[in-house]
């Protein structure tokens, strides 16, 4: 095996050719059994001869693929190392169940996307949205929430207001009440109604937000549950080993898409492959309250590390920000 984990197609080719010479021996030998040996007259079959329809496949062949694909399936599978193994003990981590889960991830992340450019035709622009989600950010950071309640609330927006288009005036009161839905599904002590009243400078009344509450959460039909980027990312640096500071960073590049208005469309799953990906390049292995939050002592001073201005991060950007000029 190599070191990333991928045979060489040489030895690939070589296990499927070897497997398929054994299977069709073995198949072989099963016809001769079933048949066996014939008489003169039993050469002549009274039975009704029919031609195959049109895509007519062969039972024991298709069997034999099947075989096939198992056998050639488990092989590779012994040469994986199992990065759960060591979590066995601990039921918190749900090592028996975690492949199963992540795949029902995968599938509910496909479920409940949201759509590019859902804004166009509304009275809400990409700009406007962006303008929410840093304050927003501001207002997590002050309540000192968890990071998965940003995304979520985030989450909820954009599902929301794909689907119920709402006016400038409700924008702001859409947000808060997004944070206020998403601390109550992941905060042990989620801020109170009148926290949220006292951050919008009593813009909105208790009962606003109660009615904005009980109207996305119809909207949604009670389904919070979206997979984050955060849930992909805890599970890729896991297998891929990554680093402090190259999982930190790579949660910064995540913590800036949430602004951008051209990212909501990808699968948190993608998001987070990307973020990693790129992270691990910046290390050779935005601007806004992100960057400023970022740049504490508590997360390692991230965002201003010199790495995010070498060379190949402007490589990266440069056919981004030809295509950002010709929009403008």
């Amino acid at each position: 095996m190599r070191w990333d984990g991928l045979m060489p197609l040489v030895d690939i080719e070589q296990m499927l050719n070897h497997l398929k010479k054994d299977m069709i021996v073995d198949h072989g030998k099963t016809r001769s059994l079933l048949n066996g040996p014939r008489g003169p007259l039993q050469e002549i079959s009274n039975r009704m001869v029919t031609q195959r329809p049109k895509g007519f496949k062969d039972p024991n062949s298709f069997s034999m693929e099947v075989e096939l694909c198992q056998a050639f399936s488990e092989m590779l599978r012994g040469n994986i190392e199992d990065i759960d193994a060591g979590d066995r003990e601990d039921p918190q981590m749900c090592s028996d169940y975690v492949k199963d889960i992540y795949q029902y991830l995968r599938q509910l992340e496909v479920q409940q996307r949201v759509f590019p450019f859902y804004l166009d035709g509304t009275e809400i622009n990409g700009r406007m949205r962006a303008i929410l989600v840093d304050w927003l950010i501001q207002l997590h950071a002050r309540f000192q929430l968890m990071q998965d309640t940003l995304y979520m609330c985030v989450a909820i927006i954009d599902r929301f207001l794909q689907a119920q288009p709402v006016s400038r005036k409700e924008l702001q009161l859409v947000g808060v009440t997004a944070m206020l839905l998403a601390a109550k599904y992941e905060e042990i002590y989620p801020p109170s109604i009148l926290d949220f009243v006292y951050m919008t400078d009593r813009a909105y009344t208790p009962t606003q937000i109660r009615a904005t509450e009980q109207k996305i959460l119809k909207e949604l039909n009670f389904a919070l549950g979206r997979p984050l980027p955060l849930h992909f990312l805890r599970r890729i640096a896991k297998v891929s080993d990554a680093s402090a500071e190259s999982y930190l960073l790579a949660k910064y590049l995540m913590e800036l898409t949430l602004l951008d208005y051209n990212m909501v469309h990808y699968n948190p799953s993608e998001v987070a492959a990307a973020a990693i990906c790129l992270s691990r390049k910046v290390f050779s292995e935005g601007q806004w309250a992100v960057k400023n939050k970022y740049s504490s002592s508590k997360f390692l001073r991230i965002s201003t590390i010199p790495q995010l201005n070498s060379s190949s991060i402007k490589d990266f950007a440069a056919p981004l920000l030809g295509e950002a000029r010709q929009l403008m």
